[in-house]
């Protein structure tokens, strides 16, 4: 394996980790774990992360392929510093831990009760999924709903944004390869730890330990050469 692969693996870990832990969707798959069935949560949260985290690599990687490599690397430089700026804001101003997690129960009631009212008078459905059990289990409404909570609540984070410049910099290999994994740690953290993991997660910490790791990113492609 490649310096440049091992690299772009590394920085993507640690970014992903430090960054997903005790986010909004990190909260809403230990909730989730909580109501349905784990592996359903676990199958859906984590297939929405792994694709949106290969959408993003593809998108970093393409990015000095349609305009000058000297430009995507300032800015992708731009980008750490900004939310390495961003994360230490939040750290700092960070007003309570159970503040998130709050929220997120809240949103996460109001489309459980909205969903429930739906399900009544549905014999005919049940009779019909009970003919076609592997279909129904890779078809899971809870599946599909950890999918697009996830999926959606990923799209335009900092992660995200994060991931697109990391791969514009680095080997973008490397860097979905240490994204999946990340991706993989965290999802399956919250959703064996539910709830309980997630609430004794300091916010302020990860945010502070996550603003620094943008500014020594930044940092490095500040200084790093521009080939």
């Amino acid at each position: 394996m490649s310096l440049s692969v091992v690299q772009g693996f590394t920085k993507s870990l640690a970014m992903t980790v430090l960054s997903e832990i005790g986010d909004k969707t990190f909260i809403a798959a230990a909730i989730l774990a909580m109501r349905h069935p784990r592996r359903l949560v676990l199958s859906g949260c984590l297939s929405a992360l792994i694709v949106m985290t290969i959408l993003s690599a593809i998108v970093g990687w393409a990015a000095p392929n349609l305009i000058s490599r000297k430009l995507t690397h300032h800015v992708a430089t731009l980008l750490f510093f900004g939310f390495g700026l961003w994360s230490l804001w939040d750290g700092f101003h960070q007003e309570g831990e159970a503040g998130e997690l709050a929220e997120v129960e809240k949103q996460l009631d109001a489309d459980f009760k909205g969903t429930t009212t739906a399900t009544v008078n549905k014999d005919d459905d049940e009779n019909k999924k009970k003919t076609r059990p592997f279909l129904t289990q890779f078809f899971s409404p809870i599946l599909l709903k950890a999918f697009s909570i996830t999926f959606f609540g990923e799209w335009g984070d900092k992660s995200q944004l994060a991931t697109i410049g990391l791969a514009a910099n680095e080997n973008p290999f490397g860097v979905v390869l240490g994204g999946i994994l990340g991706q993989t740690l965290c999802t399956t953290a919250a959703v064996l730890g539910g709830k309980s993991l997630a609430s004794q997660i300091s916010e302020k910490v990860v945010a502070l330990f996550g603003g620094v790791l943008f500014i020594i990113f930044g940092i490095q492609s500040f200084l790093s050469p521009v080939d």
